[in-house]
């Protein structure tokens, strides 16, 4: 869209490089204060840092920004929980840093700041419309940014518990009923949680799309350029056998030689090269 085109080109020096690696950082402080103090750490998020909508409007603003502490995954011991953190950790930073690859420094950050924004507005109209205190946390901006990694590289391989290579474009399909079967079956403040917390996904794409080859104009043109591709001539031959008179065009596997003791340019190809009947002055002339 264009008006996004003009916010890139007037905002785009103030976006902030590697910004997955300073989210990532905010994940391995969460991730040490639980190891370190479990129930601390709950007792402090909860408290102060989680997404609360009540907490806002009273408020907190810094609980839109705070919750990023809590890490992409806890397990049920300890040594599970730093092993897999640790390995959600290298993850997200990969996938996030793809992803700005691709798109750039500011248009990840749009994406990444608008899931946060999408965060906050789910807790609110929770608590303001259904009346109910969500406490979110950063799983479904996760989930966004797997999302969209998985849109540009569905081939991408995962080992699923470190054993099972799958594809990410299972993983997106599997994570995607998942969703589903919550937005079916759940109530309706789970369909408000679900579809305001990954709306950032939808909205960026269609911020983002090039209508322009849509447009009447393009595809008239492009169907002229099919149409002058079609009407161009067969590709020329480069190499002929002189006996058989097969060409490269004949097969891809087809090798072709000239041959030193044949009196002018002549060209065989390796069924004939070794078995030909040498070319001396006379046969030449015969040739000709």
């Amino acid at each position: 869209m264009k008006f996004f085109y003009k916010f890139e080109r007037k905002f785009s020096r103030y976006a902030i490089p590697n910004l997955m690696y300073y989210i990532v950082i905010l994940y391995a402080v969460g991730l040490t204060v639980f190891v370190v103090n479990p129930v601390m750490y709950w007792n402090i998020y909860g408290s102060y840092l989680c997404l609360n909508g009540r907490a806002i409007l009273h408020g907190q603003i810094w609980r839109i920004v705070t919750f990023l502490i809590y890490p992409p995954s806890f397990g049920m011991f300890r040594f599970t929980t730093i092993f897999m953190g640790i390995i959600a950790l290298f993850m997200y930073h990969s996938l996030g840093q793809t992803l700005e690859n691709i798109w750039g420094s500011f248009r990840f950050n749009v994406f990444f700041f608008m899931g946060m924004l999408a965060q906050a507005l789910a807790s609110l109209i929770g608590y303001l419309i259904f009346r109910q205190n969500w406490i979110l946390t950063t799983g479904f901006l996760n989930s966004s940014i797997f999302l969209a990694f998985a849109m540009y590289f569905p081939d991408a391989q995962f080992l699923l518990f470190f054993v099972l290579p799958v594809k990410a474009k299972w993983l997106a399909v599997a994570e995607c009923a998942m969703y589903l079967y919550s937005f079916v079956f759940g109530t309706a403040a789970d369909r408000c949680e679900l579809l305001v917390s990954l709306a950032n996904i939808l909205i960026f794409f269609l911020m983002t799309r090039n209508y322009k080859k849509y447009s009447p104009k393009a595809i008239h043109r492009k169907y002229d350029f099919k149409s002058e591709i079609r009407m161009l001539p067969r590709r020329m031959a480069r190499h002929r056998c002189a006996v058989c008179g097969r060409t490269e065009l004949d097969g891809e596997d087809l090798e072709f030689r000239y041959c030193t003791k044949c009196e002018g340019s002549y060209e065989y190809c390796q069924d004939h090269l070794y078995t030909h009947k040498h070319v001396g002055k006379n046969d030449k002339e015969e040739h000709s």
